[in-house]
């Protein structure tokens, strides 16, 4: 069976009595009936807050404004006639209002929208991801739902997606676990953030754990999610010894190693990571630091 990979992203809209708006799929939706927050798949190389964007404006009528990222959490869809089986990492940002009327777009996949407090959308058949982040019970979907796989996230062979979990992870002391990216692999030699990408049916944050073990043999605990990070690569040049356009989501948490140990890279990290190691604020200044990695630092202290 072919495994799938796709993004989606999603916002929670308050009115001014505390409902959250939901929209309903509509017969040209997967999952028809069926009630969930507004949103949708990413497209290639869009960054997930824009993707919200465009998907209330095309399913909602209304302009939002993005925030912050609340959850990121996934699912696996499995469809025996198509030899598919889908994995969903599904983004939830905070959003307001700032235009547009609303109303529902069925030829675009919601045919009814509505607000409804956290009682009231318990009485409705809802996505799972919506229904965990209402603090409801996650009940299965109606039989036979989905009921169609989405389109094939990779129709050109060197297209490639790829979500991660990463990590900004410190000791009791103060220090900040990092990784070296070996030979090889693009930003080789620059200091990263623990992580990597996460594995058919994984949610982020186990993915993001197990990481942590293979790369630097630390048992961390997540504390909190920090934020989301987009990376659009049309020629990056890897292991696979031709330029690939890749597009990397990427997820970044708030982790505590509360007994460390000398980082250690494990054989089954697979070649990615050179080396690890425990820093002091006072010895990053001195490292060549990946992007994200100079962005998630800097939100220490604030």
């Amino acid at each position: 069976m072919r495994e799938w990979r796709q993004v989606g992203a999603y916002g929670v809209l308050r009115d001014e009595r505390g409902r959250v708006l939901l929209a309903r799929g509509s017969e040209n939706s997967p999952c028809p009936g069926v009630w969930q927050f507004p949103g949708g798949g990413v497209e290639h190389a869009e960054h997930p807050a824009r993707a919200v964007e465009r998907e209330f404006a095309v399913g909602t009528g209304l302009t939002v404004a993005v925030g912050a990222i609340r959850a990121a959490v996934a699912d696996v869809a499995s469809f025996p006639d198509a030899d598919v089986r889908t994995h969903a990492d599904r983004l939830v940002f905070e959003v307001e209002a700032t235009g547009g009327d609303l109303r529902p777009e069925p030829a675009g996949g919601s045919d009814e929208l509505g607000w409804f407090s956290p009682d009231e959308a318990a009485a409705l058949p809802l996505m799972p991801f919506t229904a965990e982040m209402l603090g409801l019970p996650v009940s299965p979907l109606p039989a036979g739902l989905p009921r169609v796989p989405p389109p094939d996230p990779a129709p050109n062979a060197d297209r490639r997606l790829r979500f991660g979990a990463y990590g900004l992870v410190t000791d009791p002391a103060g220090r900040i676990l990092l990784t070296q990216i070996a030979p090889g692999y693009p930003g080789a030699g620059k200091w990263h953030l623990p992580g990597g990408g996460t594995d058919h049916g994984e949610q982020p944050t186990t993915g993001l754990l197990r990481e942590l073990v293979e790369e630097c043999g630390q048992l961390g605990r997540v504390v909190e999610l920090l934020g989301v990070d987009n990376l659009h690569n049309p020629a990056a040049l890897g292991p696979e010894g031709r330029p690939l356009d890749w597009h990397g989501v990427r997820v970044i948490y708030r982790v505590l190693v509360d007994v460390p140990t000398d980082a250690v890279v494990t054989e089954s990290a697979g070649g990615s990571t050179a080396r690890a190691g425990w820093f002091t604020r006072a010895e990053i200044s001195g490292l060549s630091l990946t992007g994200v990695a100079a962005m998630a630092i800097g939100q220490l202290g604030r």
